[in-house]
C-alpha cells in the first residue's frame, strides 16, 4: 500500500512539474532568442500587414504592434543571431481572412503552421510555392479548397508539408512533386488525388521521406502487378479510407525494414493476410481493420516481437486464433471482432500479453475457456467481448482487472447469479454492458462509484423493487448517463428519488412489472433525451413536469394504462419519436401534436382515442420535408479514448408495427416516417392536408370511423410504402392519382364502402383482391367482378382523370368565348358604322354578281360539250 501511495505521489509530482518545466524553458527560450538582437523592421512591417488581412476571432495576434519588438510577439521566433523571424506558429488560432503575400518579405522563414484555422475554403496561396527558405510548412485542417498549387513544387528544401484534412483539396497531377527532393513528412490525406494514377511511382522517388499520409484521398489502386517499391526510409504509411478493392500486393512485404507504423483499414481489401507482411520485424502498429479480408490469420504474426497495436477486426477472417500471438509481449492493442473465426481462447493465447490494455474480440463464434482460477498477465482498460461464449459461470479473472474502464460481455451466455465482488469491484469502470444473459441479481445489491456512466443490464433476470434501487444512499452521487434495466423482472412503483439522476440522458425501464404512477419527480430529469417506460402496468396521467425535460426526443410508453394525452406535449419541441400504442388513451387527439416538427414517428394506435384527425399535420415539417440533416439515436461516450470510443456505444431500438407485423428498429429508426392511429374511435374525414405529407412513408388510419373521401392528392406522397385505410366507412372513388405511389408495398382498402373502378397501374392491380374486399360498388382487376358500362362511364381515365376533365371544360370555355368575340367584333362595327355597311353589302353584291355570272359561263360550256359527244 505504501509502496502504490508513494507512486501516486510520483504521478502527481510529474504532473505539477512537467507544464512549469515547459513554461520556464519557454519562456527561458523567449529571452535567449531576444536577448542580443531586435527585430528587423522589415519583417515586423510585413507580419503587421499579415495581421490586417487576418480575422483573429480569438486575439492571439494583439502582441502584433508597431511599438513592440516583433521577436517577443507571441507565436513568432526569431533567429537569435541575425534578429529575422525564422518561425510562425499560428496553428490552432481560429485565424481565417486571406494570408497577405508579405509573408514572401520574410526572407529567413523556414518554419510556417498554420493548421487548424479556418480560411473559408480559400485556395493554398500560390505565393508560398516562392519561399524559397521553407523547411516545413504545416496547412492541416486550415479549410483551404481547390486545386493544390504546383508551385509548392519549387521549395526544394521542404522537408515538412502537411495539406491534409482539407477536404476540399485536389491534384490534376502529381508531377509537380518532383522538385521536393528533401521531404521528409508529407501529409496530403483527404485530398482527391484520384486524377494521378502513378502515385505510387512518385512518391517511392523522394529518397529521405519517411511518413506518408494519404488516406482518404479517392485512390483506387496499390498496383499490385508491381513487385518492389523503393521506400528505402519510410517507417509510417496511413493509406485508410480509399478504395482499392484488391488483395495486398506482395510488395508489401519488401517494404522498409524500418518501418514502424502501417494502416490499410476501410480499404475493401480482400484476399488473404500474406504471411510475408509480418517479416516487417520492426512493425510497431498495424491496421488492416475493416475489409474484406479472409482466410486465417497467420501463425508468422508472433515475428511481430515490437507490435503494440494489432486490428484485424471487422474482416471476413476464418480459422483459429494462432497461439503465437501470446508471444507479442508489448502490444497494448488486440482488435480481432466481428470476423467468423472459430474455436477456443484459452490462458496460452495470453501468455506474455502483459501489456494488454485494449481487448476487442465481439461478434465472433469463439468460446473464452479459461480455468476459474486463472490471474490475466495484463490489466485491461477495455474489455469487449460481446456475443462470444463466456458463460455459463461468471468470469472470476474479471475481479482481477483493477483499471477496466469498459465492459461489455452482452450476449456471451453468462448465467446464475452475479457475485457480491463484482459491483464493489467497479470503482474505476465507466461503461457496464451485461445485457442479452442469464444474469441473476437483486437489483438492491447494485452499487454504482461516480464513475459509471453506462450500464446496460437489459434482458436478464434482475429483480426486487426497482425503489430500492433507486433510493438508495450509497448512489445518490452517482453520474450516470444511461440507464437501461428493459426486459426484466423489476417491480413496485416508481420512485420520487429521480433528484439524484439528474445525469440520466437515456432512461429506459420498458418490459418490467412496473405498477402505481409517473411520479412528478422525474421532471428533474432536464438532461433526458430518451424516456422509455413501455410495456409496464403504469397508469394515471403523464405529469406535467416532463416539460421541462426539453431535450427529450424519444418517449415511449407504448401497452401501459395511462388516460388522456396532454395538452402540452406540443412543447417538447426536440421530440422525434412518440410512441404511446396500447395505453388505454382517451379523449381527443390534440392540435399541439403538430407543433412537434421534428417529429418522425407518432404512433398512438390502439387506443381509445375518438374525435377528428388535427388537419394541421403537414405542419410537422420532419415528414413534409427532406431534411438535409441526419440524426443519430446512438449514444457514444466521447469522453473515453480513441481505441473505446467506436465500441462504447449504445443505439436506441423501438418497436413499430409499419406494415401490419411488428418489428425492431435500430439503426435504421432515423430513416422511418411513420404515422400510425389505427385501431381508435376516430370520425371525421381524412384532412386533405395529410397529403403535403411528402416524406411520409407508412400510413395507417385502419380501424377507426373515418368517412368521406380519400383525398384526391394522396399520389403526390411519393415515398408511400405502406397505406392501410380499411374498415373504415370511405366513400367514392379511389382517387386515380394512387397508381404515382410506385413505391407501395402494402395497400389495404378494405372494408369500406368505395365504389367505381380500381384505377389500372401496375402497382395498384399486383394487391390481392383480399386488399380491396368488402367495398360491394368496388370493380376492376383484381377483383373477381368486372365493371358495367356505367362503372365504367365513372371512371374512364385511370390516371389524371380530373386534369383530363378540367382541361377539356377549360377548351370549350374558351372556344365559346372565343367565338362570341369574334362575332360582335365583325357585326358591331358593320352595325354602327354607315360606310363600313355599304361598302361591306357593295362588296357582297359584287361577289355574288361574279359567282353568278361564272356558274352560268360555266354550265353554257358543259351543255355544248354534252351535245357534241352525243353526236
Amino acid at each position: 500500500m505504501a509502496a502504490s501511495f508513494a507512486t501516486l505521489h510520483h504521478v502527481l509530482f510529474l504532473v505539477w512539474f512537467l507544464p512549469i518545466a515547459f513554461c520556464l524553458s519557454f519562456f527561458f527560450f523567449k529571452a535567449e532568442s531576444i536577448s542580443n538582437v531586435s527585430c528587423n523592421e522589415k519583417d515586423k512591417q510585413a507580419l503587421l500587414t499579415l495581421k490586417r488581412g487576418l480575422t483573429d476571432q480569438d486575439h492571439v495576434l494583439s502582441s502584433w504592434s508597431d511599438h513592440k519588438d516583433c521577436c517577443i510577439w507571441d507565436r513568432v521566433f526569431c533567429d537569435k543571431k541575425i534578429g529575422r523571424v525564422s518561425e510562425l506558429h499560428l496553428n490552432y488560432s481560429r485565424l481565417g481572412g486571406e494570408i497577405s503575400g508579405s509573408l514572401l518579405q520574410l526572407e529567413h522563414l523556414n518554419y510556417l503552421d498554420l493548421s487548424e484555422n479556418d480560411f473559408n475554403c480559400t485556395p493554398i496561396p500560390t505565393f508560398l510555392g516562392s519561399m524559397f527558405s521553407l523547411t516545413h510548412l504545416d496547412l492541416f485542417g486550415a479549410n483551404f479548397c481547390g486545386l493544390i498549387p504546383h508551385q509548392l513544387g519549387n521549395l526544394s528544401s521542404l522537408r515538412y508539408l502537411s495539406l491534409g484534412n482539407n477536404s476540399d483539396l485536389y491534384v490534376d497531377n502529381l508531377r509537380w512533386m518532383s522538385g521536393l527532393s528533401a521531404v521528409q513528412h508529407l501529409n496530403l490525406g483527404y485530398a482527391d488525388l484520384q486524377r494521378e494514377v502513378d502515385w505510387l511511382q512518385i512518391m517511392s522517388k523522394f529518397p529521405s521521406l519517411s511518413e506518408l499520409y494519404l488516406y482518404n484521398c479517392q485512390l483506387d489502386s496499390l498496383n499490385p502487378s508491381l513487385g518492389f517499391v523503393n521506400f528505402t526510409s519510410l517507417r509510417v504509411l496511413s493509406l485508410f479510407e480509399n478504395h482499392f478493392n484488391h488483395e495486398i500486393p506482395n510488395w508489401f512485404s519488401n517494404l522498409s525494414t524500418s518501418l514502424l507504423e502501417l494502416y490499410l483499414y476501410n480499404n475493401s481489401l480482400k484476399g488473404n493476410i500474406p504471411p510475408s507482411i509480418f517479416n516487417l520485424e520492426k512493425l510497431e502498429h498495424l491496421d488492416l481493420g475493416i475489409n474484406s479480408l479472409n482466410g486465417p490469420i497467420p501463425s508468422s504474426v508472433g515475428n511481430l516481437s515490437r507490435m503494440r497495436t494489432l486490428m484485424l477486426d471487422q474482416n471476413q477472417l476464418n480459422g483459429t486464433i494462432p497461439k503465437s500471438l501470446g508471444l507479442l509481449s508489448k502490444l497494448e492493442t488486440l482488435f480481432v471482432g466481428k470476423n467468423s473465426l472459430t474455436g477456443t481462447v484459452d490462458e496460452g493465447h495470453f501468455r506474455k500479453l502483459s501489456k494488454l490494455k485494449y481487448l476487442y474480440m465481439s461478434e465472433a463464434p469463439l468460446f473464452f475457456t479459461v480455468n476459474s482460477n486463472w490471474v490475466p498477465p495484463f490489466q485491461l482498460y477495455s474489455a469487449s467481448m460481446s456475443s462470444i461464449k463466456i458463460g455459463p459461470n461468471f468470469p472470476l479473472w474479471l475481479q482481477s482487472q483493477k483499471s477496466l474502464s469498459l465492459l461489455d460481455m452482452s450476449m456471451s451466455g453468462i448465467s446464475g447469479k452475479a457475485p457480491g465482488w463484482f459491483w464493489n469491484w467497479t470503482s474505476n469502470i465507466t461503461f457496464i454492458n451485461l445485457s442479452n444473459n442469464h444474469i441473476e441479481c437483486n437489483v438492491s445489491d447494485i452499487f454504482l462509484s461516480s464513475t459509471v456512466k453506462v450500464l446496460n443490464i437489459a434482458n436478464n433476470s434482475f429483480y426486487g423493487p426497482i425503489s430500492t434501487f433507486l433510493c438508495q444512499k450509497k448512489i445518490r452521487k452517482n453520474k450516470l448517463e444511461l440507464l437501461d434495466a428493459s426486459n426484466n423482472l423489476l417491480s413496485g412503483e416508481l420512485s420520487h428519488c429521480w433528484k439524484y439522476w439528474q445525469s440520466l440522458i437515456h432512461l429506459n425501464l420498458g418490459s418490467n412489472n412496473l405498477v402505481g404512477g409517473i411520479p412528478y419527480s422525474m421532471g428533474a430529469l432536464v438532461n433526458l433525451q430518451s424516456l422509455r417506460l413501455q410495456k409496464n402496468s403504469i397508469c394515471g396521467d403523464i405529469p406535467s413536469s416532463l416539460k421541462k425535460c426539453s431535450n427529450l426526443r424519444l418517449i415511449d410508453m407504448g401497452d401501459n394504462h395511462l388516460s388522456i394525452i396532454p395538452l402540452w406535449i406540443g412543447e417538447i419541441t426536440n421530440l422525434t419519436v412518440l410512441r404511446l400504442r396500447s395505453s388505454d388513451f382517451k379523449g381527443y387527439i390534440p392540435r399541439q401534436i403538430c407543433q412537434l416538427s421534428s417529429l418522425r414517428v407518432l404512433d398512438l394506435a390502439n387506443n381509445s382515442l375518438s374525435g377528428s384527425i388535427p388537419n394541421c399535420l403537414k405542419n410537422i415539417s420532419a415528414m413534409a420535408l427532406l431534411e438535409s440533416y441526419d440524426i443519430s439515436f446512438s449514444y457514444f461516450m466521447s469522453y473515453l479514448s480513441f481505441f473505446l470510443y467506436a465500441y462504447a456505444s449504445y443505439v436506441e431500438n423501438v418497436q413499430l408495427v409499419p406494415k401490419g407485423k411488428e418489428m425492431e428498429y435500430k439503426e435504421n429508426l432515423k430513416l422511418l416516417r411513420l404515422i400510425d392511429l389505427s385501431s381508435n374511435n376516430l370520425s371525421g374525414s381524412i384532412p386533405t392536408e395529410i397529403s403535403d405529407l411528402f416524406e411520409l412513408r407508412f400510413l395507417n388510419l385502419s380501424r377507426n370511423h373515418l368517412m368521406g373521401k380519400i383525398p384526391e392528392k394522396i399520389g403526390s406522397m411519393k415515398e408511400l410504402e405502406s397505406v392501410d385505410l380499411s374498415r373504415n366507412q370511405l366513400s367514392g372513388e379511389i382517387p386515380p392519382s394512387m397508381s404515382n405511389l410506385t413505391f407501395l408495398s402494402l395497400l389495404d382498402l378494405s372494408y369500406n364502402n368505395l365504389s367505381g373502378r380500381i384505377p389500372s397501374s401496375t402497382q395498384l392491380q399486383s394487391f390481392d383482391a383480399l386488399r380491396y374486399i368488402g367495398n360491394p360498388q368496388l370493380c376492376g382487376d383484381p377483383l373477381p367482378k368486372s365493371c358495367t358500362i356505367e362503372e365504367q362511364s365513372l371512371n374512364k381515365s385511370p390516371i389524371g382523370s380530373v386534369e383530363d376533365n378540367f382541361e377539356n371544360s377549360s377548351f370549350y370555355i374558351g372556344m365559346g368565348v372565343g367565338f362570341a368575340t369574334g362575332f360582335w367584333a365583325i357585326c358591331g362595327a358593320l352595325f354602327f358604322n354607315r360606310t363600313w355597311r355599304h361598302a361591306y353589302f357593295r362588296f357582297a353584291d359584287e361577289i355574288k354578281d361574279w359567282i353568278y355570272v361564272t356558274t352560268m359561263i360555266k354550265m353554257n360550256l358543259l351543255e355544248k360539250l354534252r351535245v357534241c359527244l352525243s353526236k
